[in-house]
């Protein structure tokens, strides 16, 4: 589930639609650049691989207003593996989680299952 949720999210910031996670009795009352920031901010802590995850004391900078564009950057840059445009490989360590696909219900693929499967296992935090 958790996987999944983290799915919408990344699609929702992708498509610039973040008001859709903003509470709706805030009514234009919050600033749309902090939301954009936490919301990255929040997909950089959430990485399928732990190692791939910052430190909290690269969160509290990010928050301060340091850091956080390179860091996005740095993740979210194509791999530079030379097997071309079709290759899918996921520079960011989300699994299977960076892609959302809505089928039209809740089914998953085997690909998305075993992620899922693998994030309920996985340690959420741990020394690096």
């Amino acid at each position: 589930m958790f996987g999944l949720f983290i799915g919408k999210v990344r699609k929702v910031h992708q498509e610039k639609m973040l008001d859709l996670l903003v509470d709706q009795e805030l009514g234009p009352h919050y600033d749309r650049i902090e939301v954009a920031e936490m919301v990255q901010v929040a997909l950089l802590c959430t990485q399928f691989q732990p190692s791939h995850r910052p430190r909290m004391a690269e969160v509290v900078r990010m928050l301060e207003g340091d850091g956080l564009a390179d860091k996005w950057e740095a993740t979210n840059r194509p791999p530079h593996d030379g097997l071309g445009d079709d290759h899918r490989s996921d520079p960011n360590g989300w699994g299977s989680f960076n892609d959302y696909h809505d089928n039209g219900g809740s089914s998953l693929g085997s690909d998305e299952a075993r992620s899922i499967d693998m994030a309920e296992e996985m340690e959420l935090s741990g020394p690096r």
